[in-house]
């Protein structure tokens, strides 16, 4: 039997029970940020899974992004990710920051998020469903728990 870091249990441990998500809007048309706040009221309460919104990407474990990324918006992604302590996870949020949607070859768009960042986890729709953002969620958590136990 292997033995663990006790250090190791109580972080994961942790995870699985508070997930601090930073939401970053790259450029899009506010849909999916409609649907994220609707995720987090009393109907859905997110809250009870542990999902929480942070204010400062230092504090967080997963960057919720939705939007194509637009030129203005590139460092500022690039900056949060950068920002945010390892182990991280990205959930592309809607059919913008997965594919650029309708911004698709638009004058002003990079493109997608994958484009800027990695991407874990996508979630489609336009808007996505907040039973489906809580879904993104949910696989970013085991996400998590394969980084910290090492097989990711």
């Amino acid at each position: 039997m292997k033995k663990t870091d006790p250090l190791e249990d109580i972080k994961l441990s942790s995870l699985k029970r508070a997930l601090w998500v930073y939401h970053v809007n790259t450029g899009g048309c506010n849909g999916c940020d409609i649907e994220i706040l609707a995720a987090l009221t009393p109907r859905y309460d997110a809250e009870r899974f542990g999902i929480r919104l942070v204010g400062s990407p230092r504090h967080a474990d997963v960057l919720l992004v939705t939007g194509t990324v637009t030129r203005p918006m590139y460092e500022r992604l690039r900056r949060v990710y950068e920002q945010t302590p390892d182990p991280k996870v990205v959930i592309a949020v809607g059919g913008c920051a997965s594919t650029s949607g309708v911004f698709y070859e638009s004058y002003n768009v990079l493109g997608p998020v994958d484009n800027v960042i990695p991407v874990d986890v996508y979630v489609p729709g336009c808007p996505p469903r907040p039973e489906a953002i809580i879904d993104g969620v949910v696989k970013a958590v085991k996400k998590l728990e394969m980084l910290l136990e090492g097989k990711g």
